[in-house]
């Protein structure tokens, strides 16, 4: 190296540590710029001017598409809240037969896709199915117009069926809320003459609103994430629109449009819920928290509690995973067939490699914010972390934008230097897929990774220092040993998210490649619901290990509950 280079070099990296950016810092920026690419190339072609197709869109089936997403989302914000906060007040507040049980199994259905019970309930309740086959041997009837029996495909049938999936995500929160709130506030509320339901209602709940908002925009957004439910009951929303103008109209830029007007969406929501809660402080009142005794019900009231927290529980649940074991038993010559095989190995190779590579970015995206607080790193870590907030469609768009312009670039350049063309090498890849992955569920290992640096004393990273250690030598003989179980429990929930999406994977895909979740939609788009079971049976026992993760997260809370009611 010459003494210019070396100058060079010395006074380069001066620049970047006057600049507060080292290796690590660099190397955060660099990676979090790269997953935000889908995002801005989604923005970027959807407020393009040159595809021509967007007047066509509003002329034709953009205010169905949201006129029916609004519909869907209003009716499973609506069933959700109402599940969900009921549920959550009655297990904290009430003591009944069952409520040990149900305070950690009404998490359960979390553990089913929308698109699994879907396809279970339109089996169990279609024309052909028992349910109706029973209505007509006992009434004689031979036809559907002998009867009136509610349509399942439908937006009703889809706003039902989503509801039962997804009000954990209220119970949860609005529970938590609950528990946090003192004794001493409803008192009072009894004090002015309120009984039990009033205070519920203007007290409660109130205090609970943030959480409550918190987990009705997750709803929502999950909503306007599902793909399958909606294709298989024909309900024409904005995601189900993306896939149509798509695949139909083969209309890139018509699809980024439609996904930008989901981005709008998305953007809305999250505004309306910071909205919500402008100017509102919400308090403890220090010290130790007195909560309330969970008071004993009897008699009607009891079994009335047990019904409405056992009902959901059944629907959503044990009624589903009922039917899909009984098929399975019923087809086990399936569960060693070749296809089942081939899609469950896809499927644990992709969301392995997933929840590799996401612990992984999300370790060094963590541990670059740690060591050097960069305002400008912050909040390109955050911007890259909206992918959860985006439905999968939408980001598959972003993805297949970007890498089919990369393979576009190198085949014409091969072919001009060298007269080859290289075709695809990103596009339509097991590589494209993985990082659509990651981009949309980075947010999950970082969060887990994050606070788990959290809870590591600054003082520890000094003393390492102090003894040697170089940056990478603290996180790898330091962090990473306290933060194994943070890091796992980061691969679980990447990995089983990973098992269960549909929309990416539909679209991104490689020829002729399934997964357990696309074999799910195919069989069942065919109507080979047997054929469907086994592999939505283990998406569903996959999915139950977050929940075990989940319900043990809450076991604290619950002993507070046992140790109280002990007392009395």
């Amino acid at each position: 190296m010459t003494a210019a280079a070396a100058l060079t070099r010395h006074r380069t990296r001066r620049g970047f540590a006057a600049a507060g950016l080292d290796g690590w810092t660099l190397g955060a920026l660099l990676v979090a710029g790269c997953v935000a690419i889908p995002i801005g190339a989604v923005l970027i072609l959807a407020t393009g001017t040159g595809s021509g197709i967007w007047g066509h869109l509003i002329d034709t089936v953009l205010a169905r598409y949201v006129g029916t997403t609004l519909g869907l989302m209003a009716g499973v914000g609506a069933g959700t809240l109402i599940i969900g906060v009921g549920t959550a007040w009655l297990v904290t507040n009430f003591r009944f037969p069952g409520r040990g049980m149900f305070e950690w199994s009404l998490l359960l259905p979390l553990a089913i896709p929308s698109y699994v019970i879907a396809f279970v309930f339109t089996d169990f309740l279609e024309f052909a199915g028992p349910v109706q086959g029973l209505l007509r041997e006992l009434g004689g009837w031979t036809s559907p117009r002998d009867y009136w029996f509610p349509e399942i495909r439908s937006l009703g049938g889809a706003v039902v069926v989503m509801s039962l999936v997804l009000y954990p995500y209220v119970y949860l929160l609005s529970r938590a809320a609950f528990l946090e709130q003192s004794v001493g506030m409803m008192e009072v509320s009894r004090s002015l003459g309120r009984g039990p339901w009033r205070s519920f209602l203007t007290v409660a709940v109130p205090l609970a609103r943030p959480s409550i908002a918190v987990g009705v925009s997750l709803v929502l957004m999950e909503t306007l994430n599902d793909f399958g439910t909606v294709d298989f009951f024909a309900v024409q929303t904005l995601t189900l629109g993306i896939f149509d103008v798509w695949f139909n109209l083969n209309s890139v830029a018509g699809a980024a449009q439609i996904a930008g007007v989901i981005l709008l969406f998305v953007m809305v929501l999250l505004a309306a819920e910071r909205f919500s809660r402008r100017r509102q402080r919400y308090h403890g009142q220090g010290g130790a928290l007195r909560r309330a005794v969970p008071r004993r019900l009897t008699g009607f009231a009891a079994l009335l509690s047990t019904l409405a927290c056992a009902l959901p529980l059944a629907l959503g649940f044990l009624l589903p995973v009922g039917l899909l074991s009984a098929d399975v038993v019923a087809n086990l010559e399936l569960v060693g067939g070749r296809a089942f095989l081939t899609s469950a190995g896809n499927s644990l190779l992709l969301a392995a490699l997933a929840a590799l590579v996401a612990v992984l970015i999300g370790l060094q995206l963590a541990y670059g914010v740690r060591l050097s607080g960069n305002r400008a790193l912050r909040s390109l870590t955050r911007f890259a972390s909206l992918g959860y907030a985006i439905p999968g469609a939408v980001l598959a768009v972003g993805v297949m934008i970007p890498f089919g312009l990369f393979d576009n670039w190198i085949d014409a350049q091969s072919s001009r230097l060298f007269g080859i063309s290289t075709g695809l090498i990103l596009s339509g890849t097991g590589a494209a897929l993985v990082f659509a992955y990651v981009v949309r569920f980075l947010a999950l290992s970082q969060g887990a990774v994050e606070s788990g640096l959290e809870r590591v004393t600054p003082n520890i990273d000094g003393a390492a220092r102090t003894l040697g250690c170089r940056p990478a030598g603290v996180l790898w003989r330091v962090h990473v040993p306290l933060l194994r179980g943070s890091m796992l429990t980061a691969a679980i929930l990447v990995f089983v998210d990973t098992m269960k999406e549909l929309p990416m994977t539909v679209i991104m895909r490689p020829f002729n490649f399934e997964t357990l979740a696309t074999q799910v939609h195919q069989f069942a788009a065919s109507e080979q619901f047997a054929e469907a079971s086994p592999a939505a049976l283990a998406i569903v026992l996959a999915g139950i290990l977050p929940v075990i993760i989940l319900s043990r997260a809450m076991r604290n809370t619950v002993h507070v509950d046992t140790r109280a009611e002990a007392r009395t």
